[in-house]
Formats: structure tokens, sequence, C-alpha cells
């Protein structure tokens, strides 16, 4: 029970409060204010992933792959039907997440009718054009709305009737009700995409990528109402959050690609993608069918170049010598031991753990830069192994052509004598057989064959 005094109280100051805000309540002030924003980069949580898969391209010298992609668009019809809910063409994402990654990785566009407008125009033509190597095919081919719809609630009122009120009032009821509802839903989109040879079109087996992912919605509706004497008074609120499917899109689209190109190039590409990423089968598979289908001395020398790029100072010799050996010792104790070869698992993790950073790519420029010398310096050697056959050559047969002359003259002064006296001259015979030319031109010395999904068994 409320006191008089109290009471009356209470009510001067609730009629103070909404006199002073009339001012501020009138329908015809109704205004809304709109935030403002800056353009931004549009940064994803794949967008480092895509930049590190050009570098790890870099680092494991994998070779340059040109790579075009068709037309990715909507196989479901869902982009019609729900009035653009998802993308109806997502070429454009393709071309710019290709053209991301960079490294060793060139993306070539597919136009033809640009192509065909700059040759009739005259600006160009298909002399400097570059040709691709592989063709990515896919789309959108799954869109499953409505997969699961959850609601949930709470209420809560309660009122009590007062006495002593003043007879004026229209009630003597006071209250308070609570209500908080929400649902929430989930759907979920799917993506394929598939590789194929650009030469013979036909797809490169195990080449494919299937990912999905989960989209949600929610929405909540919150209300608090108290009834004083008669009068109701509340807040309610409303929100309604729907994560972004075209940006779903997007994240799908830059993961298989980072899986595609990966698979492709024989890399190690979900350490690019998280903790939580497994590793490839696939990719695994072809490191141990490499490694089968290289000889002892390669393997080595294979080795020797990635420890290299792990940091240990050794010489690729193509020899399993005391540093090699050291390095491998160093780089796992258990895997090393004290065999005279590099066992498959060794092989394997050494090439699986390569570092992705700046500094493993300065020593792969270091590599390859030892490896261009070499060539040259053979190059050299060969040129002059020639040119010393080719005056040992000229020298014989300077020789033998002096040989030739002195025969010749001695000929005619037999045939003089003949004709002198034919009875004592005796028959000479002046034979001159040349030496046969050997050229001895020094073994050359090959730089590893590149380790990747790219090469054909013909080229191991």
């Amino acid at each position: 029970m409320i006191p008089n005094k109290a009471a009356n109280l209470l009510i001067l100051l609730l009629t103070g409060f909404f006199l002073s805000a009339c001012g501020e309540m009138n329908p015809h002030n109704v205004d809304v204010k709109l935030e403002k924003s800056a353009p931004v980069q549009k940064i994803t949580s794949y967008s480092g992933a895509l930049l590190d898969l050009g570098l790890m391209s870099e680092i494991y010298d994998t070779g340059v792959m040109k790579v075009q992609s068709q037309d990715i668009a909507d196989e479901t019809g869902t982009a019609l039907t729900t009035g653009g809910e998802i993308q109806r063409n997502i070429t454009e994402i393709m071309k710019s997440t290709l053209n991301t990654i960079g490294g060793n990785v060139v993306f070539i566009e597919y136009d033809p009718s640009y192509i065909q407008n700059q040759m009739v125009s005259g600006y160009s033509n298909f002399d400097n054009k570059a040709i691709p190597d592989v063709v990515i095919t896919g789309g959108i081919t799954e869109f499953d709305r409505g997969l699961e719809t959850r609601g949930k609630g709470t209420n809560a009122d309660a009122e009590a009737d007062l006495t002593g009120m003043p007879d004026w009032l229209p009630s003597q009821t006071v209250g308070a009700s609570f209500g908080n509802t929400g649902k929430r839903g989930k759907a979920r989109i799917t993506l394929d995409f598939n590789l194929k040879d650009f030469q013979t079109l036909a797809g490169i087996s195990r080449m494919t990528t299937t990912n999905s992912m989960e989209v949600h919605k929610g929405l909540q509706e919150s209300e608090l109402g108290i009834t004083l004497f008669g009068p109701t008074f509340g807040l309610k609120g409303t929100i309604k959050k729907v994560q972004g499917r075209h940006e779903a899109v997007r994240l799908l689209v830059q993961v298989s690609m980072v899986q595609m190109i990966g698979k492709y190039l024989t890399l190690p590409y979900w350490r690019l993608l998280g903790d939580d990423s497994r590793p490839d089968k696939v990719v695994l598979n072809a490191i141990s069918d490499t490694y089968y289908r290289m000889g002892p001395e390669d393997r080595i020398g294979a080795v020797q170049q990635w420890l290299t790029l792990h940091g240990y100072d050794v010489e690729i010799n193509n020899k399993l010598d005391s540093t090699t050996q050291t390095a491998l010792k160093k780089f796992d104790p258990a895997l090393a031991g004290d065999a005279n070869e590099i066992g498959e698992e060794l092989f394997s993790k050494i090439y699986l753990t390569i570092p992705i950073t700046h500094k493993a790519f300065a020593n792969r420029q270091k590599i390859n830069r030892y490896f261009a010398q070499l060539q040259q310096s053979q190059i050299e050697e060969q040129n002059r192994a020639a040119a010393r056959a080719q005056a040992k050559a000229q020298a014989q047969a300077q020789a033998q052509a002096q040989a030739q002359a002195q025969a010749q003259q001695t000929a005619v002064a037999v045939e003089q004598v003949q004709q002198a006296a034919p009875e004592a001259v005796a028959q000479v015979q002046v034979e001159v057989a040349p030496e046969p030319v050997q050229q001895k031109v020094a073994p050359v010395r090959k730089q590893p064959k590149k380790f990747g999904r790219q090469l054909s068994a013909e080229d191991w």
C-alpha cells in the first residue's frame, strides 16, 4: 500500500516528464539519421591466403601456370526466383581471385568478343597472346533455403491493485510486462569447380573441388511495458540480421581457388587455410609417386634444395655428403638416422614444411642464380671444348693437305724417272690416312627437375 502523498508525488513527476517531452514528440518533427562510411578495401579471411599461395608457388619453384576461367554462373536458378538473393554470375569474382594470387600463377581472361573487336579495329592480333595451360569450369550448384528454422521466446507479466488511491485516477492497477522472442534459420550454398587441359579439353584427373558453406539469419524482438493506474507505457525493439549470401559466395570462390591451384601445383596449400584444415590426399599421393619416380641422386638433389629453403647451408651436389647428413639430423633426428639414402617419410616431411617466408623466397632466388651460373659455365665449357676440337680438326686437315701435296710431288717425280729409265724405277705408293677427329665434350650437369603436377611422366 502506497501513501496518498507518495502516489500524488509520483503522478506529478510523470506528468511533468511527459509535458516536457511533448515538444519532441510531435509527429511532424520525425527524423532519422543515416550513418556515413567511407569506401574501404574488401578484405576477407582468405585474402592473405591468396597472396601466400603466390609466394608459395615461387618458393617451391613450380614453374609458370597459365590459367583461364570460363563463365561461372548460378546453375540453380535461385538468383532469378529470389530476386538476386545470390549472384547470377560470379565470373568477375573468379577474375579478381585468380589475378590476386600472382607468383607463378598467370591469369588469362576469357573474352573472345573483346579480342575479336580489337582485331577488327587493327589494334591487336594473336602474335603476342599467351596461351593458357588449363581452364577452370564450375558454378553455384546448390542453394538450399530454410534448412532449419528455430524459434524461442520468454514472456512475463505482473499486476497489482493498490488501495487508498484518489478517486479521480482511471484505475488503481499497476503492472509490468516483459517479452523476448527470437527466430533463427540457416541455408547452405555449394560451389563446384573442375580443371581441364586447354589443348585437349579433357578433364584433369582429381582436379576438382566441392565446397559448401552455411549462412544464417536471425530475428530478435524485445519489449517492456509498464502500467500505471490505467495508462500503459512501453519500449519495444526489433532487429533482423542476415549473413551476407554474396560474401559467402566470394569466400567459397577464394577457398576453392586456393585448393584447385594448390592441388595442380602439388603444394601444401592447407597450411594457408588455418589450423583446422587437413592435408589433401591428392597432394600427398602425388609426392609419394614423385619420390618413387625419382632416382636416388635426384632425390638427394631435391632434398638439398629444400634444406637450403629451410635455412641449412648445404651444397647441391646430388651426393649425401657429411654436410647434408648433419642438416638432416638437425631437421629430424628420428627420421634421418644413419641411412645412406633419403626415405619417403623424410622426403615428404622436408617438402611439406618448407617455410612460406620472404627469407625462403630469397633462398630460392639464390638457388636459381646458382643453377643459372652453373648452366652458363657448362655452356662456356662446351663452347671451349668445341673450339679445341675444331682447332684440332683444322690442324689435322692441314696436315692431311700437306701430305697429299707431298704425295703429288712424289708421283710427278716418279713419272719423270719412269720416262727416263722405266726399268730402274720402283713403284712408289704413298698413302696418307687422316686421323679421325674425336670431340670430347664435358657432360652437362642439369638443374634438378621442377616438382609439380604440371609435369608429365615423360618430363620426369
